[in-house]
């Protein structure tokens, strides 16, 4: 797997590889794509593969999704949708692809705060209104708002994202008004 990292990544989707040769692609078309042991993502149209989330990984995702689904389905605040990256939809109606309120994305070993800060600035600018970027080997979050532009540990100068450590809690805010998940509930696996 560690050919979709020879692959130079494009301005598109730096944390991914552009799959050459495939055309135009819809959102729709990734669950008729075989399992060949890859992720894929379509962004702009453009068909892109994504290194594999790894065993922590997705078990911290999982950790977080459940805390998510349990707060969120008794008060009918949305759904929660996705696996290792994955966001509240409040709008049933909203088709894919869409804006979430709340997107989440848990990084792999392989991925870089720059790759990360790229997605995280792409689901904004879609309209979502909270992104949780997950570092579990750092066992920290960023946490990125509409009109963020770094995460704090890019430069080490100061920016307005949040910079959640291991004593912290995930907090809804007005997204998921009452929400608080605190990470070494989430780290500690």
């Amino acid at each position: 797997m560690n050919e979709a990292r020879a692959l130079r990544p494009d301005p598109l989707a730096p944390w991914a590889a552009i799959v050459a040769g495939v055309g135009p692609v819809r959102v729709e078309a990734l669950l008729t794509m075989p399992d060949d042991g890859w992720r894929y993502e379509v962004v702009e149209g453009v068909l892109v593969r994504v290194v594999g989330s790894g065993d922590l990984a997705t078990i911290i995702a999982g950790i977080i999704l459940t805390a998510l689904n349990v707060f969120v389905r008794p008060r009918r605040l949305g759904r929660v949708t996705g696996a290792s990256s994955f966001s509240l939809v409040t709008d049933r109606r909203k088709p894919v692809p869409f804006a979430p309120e709340l997107a989440v994305e848990v990084a792999s070993p392989d991925q870089d705060v720059l790759e990360m800060a790229a997605k995280a600035r792409r689901y904004l600018r879609g309209g979502t209104r909270l992104v949780w970027v997950v570092w579990p080997d750092a066992r920290t979050v960023d946490v990125w708002h509409p009109g963020d532009l770094r995460p704090r540990h890019e430069d080490m100068r100061p920016s307005v994202t949040k910079h959640l450590d291991d004593g912290d809690a995930l907090d809804g805010e007005d997204v998921i008004p009452g929400f608080s998940q605190p990470l070494t509930d989430v780290f500690n696996v």
